[in-house]
């Protein structure tokens, strides 16, 4: 059982995570704790070479006062990012959220039953080849599609380990914490910690990919619903066009305003006769996709029709969520933010046509800079969002885990 000395410091250490620079007395305000305590615990985890001293704060007219950072180099997650056909990981420094040696592996989650397996392997050799100390790693964090139970631990919708914890599997097996989510919720996660959702209260962030997420920042925090399953904006019945969606219903947004319907018509475009300057489309997907929105950037005529055309679509469903959840921003993040400022003319039209001019006019659109990295940056964080419970748990020394030499 962890000293309530042990849960303080590790509070601190989330609080410098994220490349924090912080004095003590600004610590102490945020933990809600004495200033000599927190001192002394800043001491104590300077001798532990956890953190360092930065210098001095400028002056606000008395004594500057010392700041803290966590040490580089000293605590690491590891940070796994999933989609239906894709998962990358990658090592993340919690000092200053550099991703290091970042791979990227084919895994195909629908109908497959060895997934979870073939993922805990990927996941055992990634560990392997980084040879980076046990004691400097804080846990795993893993991003994935599908309905998640983060309490149970379970993912209805995909790596079926027969309604039995993924936590407990995949820690039993790499011998870290393990923590998972939904991976447009830490898209949202990431954008709240690091990106454009910083210090703002209620946020919506559309993961623009294979299907439409959605991450619901609510009062400055990460809003999950009653039991994890919020979000399912990709769901929302729009269209009457008899489409059959991958959840079994039909007239979805994702019907018509995924990356993958927008691939499928550029190819049925390019088939037709379609003048555009795209030569082929590969059968990889998100190669394919990458293509598609490179070409709308250069200005390609089909391409930007068709990337207008799921701006459009996803605009009509953000009319509903502004409707509800009056947000004071919405943010466009995931791979399809690639597309940049291509995707706002056409929402905003959706917007204008759809919404209550008088509750869209308070909504702020924005395209995140972290697009493509949005959920191994989640992952990292969901790591650290879990710092003060399962940091001073983890005892055990290297020669314990599976992977030392």
């Amino acid at each position: 059982m962890a000293s309530k000395s042990e849960v303080y410091k590790a509070r601190i250490l989330k609080e410098l995570c994220f490349g924090k620079m912080l004095s003590a007395s600004e610590i102490s305000v945020r933990m809600q704790k004495s200033l000599p305590l927190t001192v002394r615990m800043l001491n104590e985890l300077v001798e532990e070479d956890v953190i360092i001293e930065k210098g001095y704060a400028p002056s606000t007219g008395g004594r500057r006062p010392q700041t803290y950072a966590l040490t580089p180099g000293r605590m690491y997650a590891i940070a796994v990012a999933m989609d239906q056909l894709v998962t990358k990981i990658a090592l993340v420094d919690l000092q200053n959220f550099e991703r290091i040696n970042e791979r990227r592996f084919s895994l195909v989650l629908s109908e497959n039953p060895q997934a979870l397996d073939e993922l805990v392997q990927l996941i055992s050799s990634y560990i392997r080849e980084i040879s980076v100390p046990f004691e400097k790693l804080q846990g795993v964090g893993i991003g994935m599609p599908g309905f998640i139970d983060i309490t149970k631990g379970v993912n209805y919708s995909y790596l079926d380990n027969q309604g039995k914890s993924l936590h407990e599997k995949m820690e039993k097996e790499l011998g870290l914490p393990v923590f998972i989510d939904n991976d447009s919720s830490l898209i949202a996660l990431a954008e709240l910690r690091a990106g454009d959702a910083l210090n703002k209260s209620n946020v919506m962030v559309i993961n623009i990919s294979w299907g439409i997420g959605l991450g619901m920042i609510l009062n400055g925090s990460l809003f999950r619903g009653y039991n994890g399953f919020a979000g399912e904006f990709s769901h929302i019945p729009l269209f009457n066009n008899n489409k059959l969606c991958e959840c079994g219903k039909s007239g979805c947004l994702e019907t018509e305003a995924s990356l993958k319907v927008m691939v499928a018509k550029a190819q049925e475009g390019m088939r037709s006769g379609r003048v555009t300057s795209i030569k082929f489309l590969p059968d990889d997907i998100e190669e394919a996709c990458k293509m598609v929105i490179n070409a709308a950037n250069r200005g390609d005529q089909l391409a930007v029709e068709l990337l207008s055309d799921v701006a459009y679509n996803i605009g009509r469903g953000i009319a509903v969520l502004v409707h509800i959840m009056n947000p004071e921003q919405v943010v466009f993040s995931g791979r399809g933010a690639a597309a940049g400022k291509l995707l706002l003319p056409p929402i905003q039209q959706a917007l204008n046509r759809y919404c209550i001019p008088r509750l869209a006019a308070y909504t702020h659109l924005s395209v995140s800079d972290l697009n493509k990295d949005a959920e191994i940056m989640g992952a990292a964080a969901l790591v650290v969002e879990q710092l003060d419970k399962r940091f001073t748990n983890r005892k055990s020394s290297s020669k314990n885990h599976p992977f030392a030499a």
